[in-house]
């Protein structure tokens, strides 16, 4: 399976909701940015999923209108849930693109590589692709790419 977690863009500070947030101008570009990387990448089968927050339709939309909103992704989601709904490590698809949040994204990268959950930053539109390979009862994690939007 081929986990890609993609931390929305940047948003405005300020909304009437936390989950009205929309992007600011540079969470545009950094979306716009990152979509471009990802789509000369991914495969036309991925399974895209984002957070019913603006900002993260906002950043999703930039890539494509094909995506499903799911609420296990939706700020303060743990990284358990979001580990259950994607199907790691076998997936619901081979390729399952999630556009969420801080902390919850650097907790699935940090308990995927790193064993344990620890507190890692994603940057805003950045994006980890992490590919998990199941052999018999072992899975091995491999990280293809670490995006950053400014190289992107």
């Amino acid at each position: 399976m081929n986990l890609i977690l993609w931390r929305h863009a940047e948003a405005e500070d300020v909304a009437s909701t936390d989950l009205a947030r929309q992007l600011t101008g540079r969470g545009r570009k950094q979306a716009q940015a990152a979509a471009k990387w990802l789509r000369a990448r991914l495969p036309d089968d991925a399974l895209i999923l984002a957070s019913p927050a603006a900002r993260t339709v906002q950043t999703v939309e930039a890539l494509t209108d094909q995506y499903r909103i799911e609420k296990t992704v939706a700020p303060g989601a743990s990284a358990n849930e979001l580990l259950n709904t994607v199907g790691w490590p076998d997936g619901i698809a081979e390729t399952v693109v999630v556009v969420g949040h801080q902390p919850t994204l650097g907790l699935v990268a940090s308990l995927l590589v790193g064993g344990q959950a620890a507190h890692w930053t994603i940057k805003k539109g950045g994006v980890w692709w992490i590919e998990g390979q199941t052999c018999k009862s072992d899975t091995r994690v491999l990280i293809r790419a670490v995006i950053c939007p400014d190289l992107a």
